[in-house]
């Protein structure tokens, strides 16, 4: 009565080992040793192809991060060349400039005359720079096109 019970609906094949859906019934469930290191193989593979996409990607959240200050520092500088007659040339940040930059980010201002200015961008996460020049005055590298932002 008992055996009935626990294989209720199993069949007995030729060989007497009891079946059920036509797979032996052993009363062990679970994964095999090869199943689970086909898995963890399949899992670092898959991290080996994610792991340079990240690092790449960021880096180029650093370019646009030095990026987007140099852009904001445009507005600044007009704002400060409307109000003063000439382009701001001290350090940043600074009360006198309505400018701050991203965290990690540190902008410098190479020159500043009333007709024109240079700065750089750097990030601590990368060597890259960034330059941008703006107005009469000589163009800095990488930087072609006056008051277009342009990084190594």
């Amino acid at each position: 009565m008992i055996f009935r019970t626990l294989f209720q609906g199993a069949k007995r094949s030729r060989r007497g080992v009891a079946q059920r859906g036509g797979h032996p019934v052993t009363g062990r469930t679970g994964f095999t040793l090869i199943e689970l290191l086909i898995v963890v193989v399949i899992i670092g593979i898959l991290a080996a192809i994610a792991i340079p996409k990240f690092a790449s990607t960021k880096e180029k959240s650093y370019l646009a991060t030095m990026k987007s200050d140099l852009r904001n520092l445009v507005s600044a500088q007009e704002g400060y060349l409307a109000d003063s007659l000439s382009y701001y040339s001290g350090a940043i940040p600074s009360a006198a400039l309505a400018y701050r930059p991203s965290t990690g980010t540190t902008v410098t201002i190479v020159t500043a005359t009333a007709s024109g200015w240079q700065a750089t961008a750097t990030y601590a996460g990368t060597s890259r720079a960034c330059a941008i020049f703006y107005g009469n005055v000589a163009p800095l590298s990488p930087a072609v096109v006056s008051g277009e932002v342009r990084c190594q």
